[in-house]
């Protein structure tokens, strides 16, 4: 939104806010400005759309600087209004409630809120105690992190309940985020990574690398050159000829 200042100001009277914050009255606009001048200060048109516009003075730098910092601080609370849904079922498998308790940590600690969601299938409806369960014990375990905004409630075939986030100063710190690092969601893949690297260094199973290096037969090169045989200007150091050769020369002596 663009903001008039003194001149720029449209209106022809204008509402007057004193630079104490007191009402003024209202004035003609030529009035107005001459008045904050007269202050050493600026006519600031802060409701265009009042009748009439309503204005203050204040130092125009000063306004500024005001209004950023609100911006800035109105921007961090924006994410707190994103939802982030994770489901889970009474019979969820301790490792599957593992991964969506970190995330859901993740989110919390991020202020970002979480909607969980708990959904029967079937026969578990006659059964609801186990999937409150299962939703007690997450909400205890996110505790640290974030709080219930309403007690869980059944809703359909399911249990629904959403999660806020705590202040900074009340939160416990994220610990899948090591301090000065990264999330610790790359873990698994380096694990995996390390595994392989492992079973490239150990040929076989149980033995050494280097056990397994120094148990392998030697591997000749080539083999040695009967009596008289030179190795070829070529290279090939495994002549078919050259014992024929040898021959050759017995023969012709």
């Amino acid at each position: 939104m663009q903001i008039r200042v003194n001149g720029k100001i449209r209106a022809r009277e204008v509402r007057v806010i004193g630079v104490n914050g007191q009402q003024l009255g209202v004035f003609a606009l030529h009035d107005a400005i001459n008045q904050a001048r007269a202050n050493g200060v600026d006519l600031v048109e802060i409701a265009p759309n009042a009748t009439p516009p309503v204005c203050r003075m204040v130092d125009y730098g000063k306004f500024r600087y005001e209004q950023a910092k609100k911006d800035k601080e109105s921007k961090k609370h924006q994410h707190a209004n994103r939802v982030k849904e994770v489901q889970l079922s009474p019979a969820i498998d301790p490792h599957d409630f593992e991964v969506k308790l970190g995330r859901a940590i993740d989110f919390l600690c991020d202020d970002i809120k979480v909607k969980i969601t708990l959904k029967f299938r079937g026969r578990e409806m006659a059964h609801q105690e186990f999937g409150q369960q299962v939703v007690a014990k997450f909400i205890g375990l996110v505790s640290p992190y974030g709080h219930p905004d309403a007690p869980p409630k059944l809703v359909g075939k399911g249990i629904i309940v959403m999660l806020s986030p705590l202040p900074r100063n009340k939160r416990a710190k994220n610990p899948r985020v090591p301090e000065g690092g990264q999330p610790r969601a790359d873990d698994d893949a380096d694990a995996d990574a390390d595994e392989s690297e492992e079973e490239d260094n150990h040929p076989v199973p149980g033995v050494p690398a280097e056990s397994a290096i120094a148990a392998r037969p030697a591997q000749p090169t080539s083999q040695p050159l009967p009596p008289g045989a030179q190795s070829p200007a070529g290279g090939f150091v495994n002549n078919p000829f050259a014992q024929l050769g040898g021959k050759l020369d017995e023969l012709s002596n």
